[in-house]
């Protein structure tokens, strides 16, 4: 099994890289990677799917009936329905995130890109986002896959994860940082 980064290491890079194998030998690394978008949408659209997901006192037999209900509305391929359809099974829907999260670096260091996880205080434009991949790509020079999230506690800017580097211009730690600095 290919490793990347120690991702196969933790549970959910396990499931990752199972579900990237699967896919790569389906040749449907592109419609797997399409569908986990579209859940990860619903899981941060979806207090319900969410809770779907992370609470212990659904059963097993519900879980399994309601994810199957969601891959059908969300028109999932049918590998990644499987897939959530298993998680369902062996009660591991809540590091879905984590697997979307590894799945992701996964089929972009296949691509030949590194990925970054992008922290924003508001949902990044297109256009900003474009500006941010060109950035980033000149900075490590290879293209560069973004995982976007939002958080509103960072009140400005972007918090930007490489691997093990992190760039933080993020208004919330400029204000700590002066805060710190101001205490003497």
């Amino acid at each position: 099994m290919e490793t990347s980064g120690g991702i196969q290491a933790s549970l959910p890079g396990r499931y990752a890289t199972a579900l990237f194998e699967l896919a790569r030998d389906a040749k449907a690394i592109n419609a797997v990677e399409s569908s986990l978008a579209t859940v990860r949408a619903a899981i941060d659209d979806s207090a319900d799917f969410k809770t779907l997901i992370t609470s212990p006192l659904v059963s097993r037999g519900a879980a399994i009936k309601a994810v199957a209900a969601v891959a059908t509305l969300l028109k999932l391929d049918a590998t990644t329905s499987n897939f959530i359809g298993v998680l369902a099974e062996n009660r591991r829907l809540a590091v879905l995130p984590q697997i979307i999260r590894a799945f992701r670096t996964l089929a972009a260091n296949h691509r030949g890109e590194t990925t970054a996880e992008v922290t924003s205080a508001h949902a990044l434009t297109a256009d900003q986002v474009t500006a941010l991949k060109q950035s980033l790509r000149q900075r490590v020079g290879r293209d560069v896959s973004v995982d976007l999230n939002v958080d509103p506690t960072l009140l400005g800017g972007l918090v930007v994860r490489i691997g093990s580097q992190m760039i933080d211009s993020s208004i919330k730690t400029r204000l700590n940082s002066l805060a710190h600095a101001m205490k003497g």
